[in-house]
């Protein structure tokens, strides 16, 4: 995995955020992610464009394990992987005990396993959380 910076810093303005592409497969991905007050969104794309895009969450309970809810909201609702990305990282930012939900935004050519693990990857390593 190669990987080029446009911002790896974090930006406060007008919102934290830290933005790099990397090369996952032979296709260029630009990666987004950004903090808000209530929420977090994550961007990739290999197309230029948003693609779909999946809301995830932790689910407050009394029981002792957490549950975790994902939903696409907009765009391919059939591929699984997509939904399993946005999955992990939800888990990942609630083990750093925030309760943010994430905007996952991906227009990706390759929705193959590998590609998804290397996106999971370079976010969990550019975390905001």
């Amino acid at each position: 995995m190669e990987m080029s910076s446009n911002n790896l810093s974090p930006t406060e303005f007008p919102v934290l955020h830290k933005s790099f592409s990397l090369n996952i497969k032979g296709n260029k991905t630009d990666i987004v992610i950004c903090k808000y007050n209530d929420s977090f969104m994550v961007m990739a794309t290999q197309i230029g464009c948003m693609g779909t895009i999946l809301h995830a969450r932790k689910e407050e309970s009394v029981s002792t394990d957490p549950t975790f809810h994902v939903a696409v909201i907009f765009g391919k609702r059939d591929e699984p992987f997509l939904v399993a990305c946005a999955r992990q990282l939800i888990e990942h930012i609630s083990s750093y005990g925030s309760t943010r939900p994430l905007v996952l935004s991906l227009g990706l050519k390759d929705h193959s396993p590998g590609t998804m693990k290397e996106i999971i990857y370079a976010v969990m390593e550019n975390r905001l959380w």
